[in-house]
């Protein structure tokens, strides 16, 4: 039995009072449903700007109604600080998932995305240090490493940021450090590596890859490919990301503490890799593609490669991701295929009726 497994069995022995921010986002609506699948009790903090209802709505589905019951709802923004000690309240863990993703983004925007991502981030530790909770468990990123050009990627050794959104998660990890040193706060950081699965938007300019292209195969619109698709990620399906979180949070060992982990599965895929494995796993749904990819310039701002080492998380942690590239596809595409449907079906009742009645 794995140490996740054992938390699992013990969980719902003792409930605890969770906190997770950006709730009603993709990794946020994940942790949602497994803590209250637990029998925990969860305050959810979002000021939806990248998360939406239908999440939540989708959640409260998949749960009881006595589950649903331990849930409760605050609308905010991290970026005012009386919000962020408000859900602190109480609380025993903190997951902290909420943020402005995206490296384009942040290069359209530096400002907003440094807003949310650094001072936002800065109010929570603040709040979350004064409420005294037990575990501080933050959202990192594997832009951190930045140009270091070697694989796979070992938490000590980063090199200079590429992207206005890689200086704000590094600046993260920096005042973790500074609040262990100077308050005696612990927190883990998580260095998330291209975490895909379900309830990620598929929409939008700053979509990413995989739900963004499953969506088009679906619609059997263009594929468009940055670069020569040779550029490859570890890209990670979000259950090893909620594994990872709630260990993390439950760790007491000093030696676990205070530290930054990457959150991945250790393997390779380059895009050309992922564009061929989508169609297969579609195929599978009865959704045929038969496109060929469009080529395009390589876009400003990315790594060229990434890989993780999850070797520290396994041996600090005790994380062992269930889910490589093809389990995490083929356990993704039902969900990408249903939400297509029900979307289509949404948009066909709004061309209808634009008033909405």
């Amino acid at each position: 039995m794995t140490r996740y497994d054992q938390l699992c069995l013990d969980l719902p022995k003792n409930p605890k009072t969770w906190l997770v921010t950006g709730v009603a986002g993709f990794i946020g609506s994940n942790l949602l449903e497994t803590l209250l699948k637990l029998d925990q009790r969860v305050v959810g903090l979002d000021n939806f700007a990248t998360g939406h209802q239908r999440n939540l709505d989708e959640v409260q589905g998949l749960v009881s109604a006595e589950q649903w019951a331990r849930f409760s709802f605050i609308e905010g923004d991290i970026r005012r600080l009386e919000d962020c000690r408000r859900v602190c309240e109480g609380v025993d863990y903190v997951l902290h998932q909420a943020a402005l993703g995206s490296v384009p983004r942040s290069l359209n925007d530096p400002i907003t995305s440094n807003a949310t991502n650094i001072d936002g981030f800065l109010n929570m530790l603040v709040a979350a240090r004064d409420a005294k909770v037990s575990s501080f468990t933050y959202a990192a990123s594997s832009s951190t490493y930045g140009d270091h050009p070697g694989l796979p990627k070992v938490e000590d050794v980063i090199g200079k940021p590429l992207s206005p959104y890689a200086v704000t998660k590094y600046v993260n990890e920096l005042y973790a450090e500074v609040f262990a040193r100077s308050y005696g706060f612990a927190s883990i950081g998580l260095r998330y590596f291209n975490v895909f699965g379900r309830r990620q938007d598929p929409d939008g300019a700053y979509a990413a890859v995989v739900p963004k292209w499953a969506a088009s195969m679906i619609k059997g619109e263009d594929v468009f490919i940055n670069g020569d698709g040779e550029t490859s990620r570890d890209f990670c399906y979000v259950d090893n990301a909620v594994q990872a979180n709630l260990l993390a949070a439950v760790a007491t060992s000093e030696e676990a503490r205070n530290q930054v982990y990457n959150v991945a599965v250790g393997g390779r895929t380059n895009l050309n890799q992922l564009f061929g494995a989508l169609k297969n796993a579609l195929a599978t749904q009865r959704v045929r593609y038969e496109k060929t990819p469009v080529y395009r310039d390589f876009r400003a701002g990315d790594v060229r490669h990434s890989q993780a080492d999850v070797e520290k998380a396994r041996n600090l942690l005790g994380y062992a991701p269930r889910f490589d590239i093809n389990a995490g596809i083929a356990a993704a595409v039902p969900w990408y295929v249903g939400f297509s449907v029900v979307r289509d079906r949404a948009a066909a009742v709004t061309d209808r009726d634009p008033a909405g009645n």
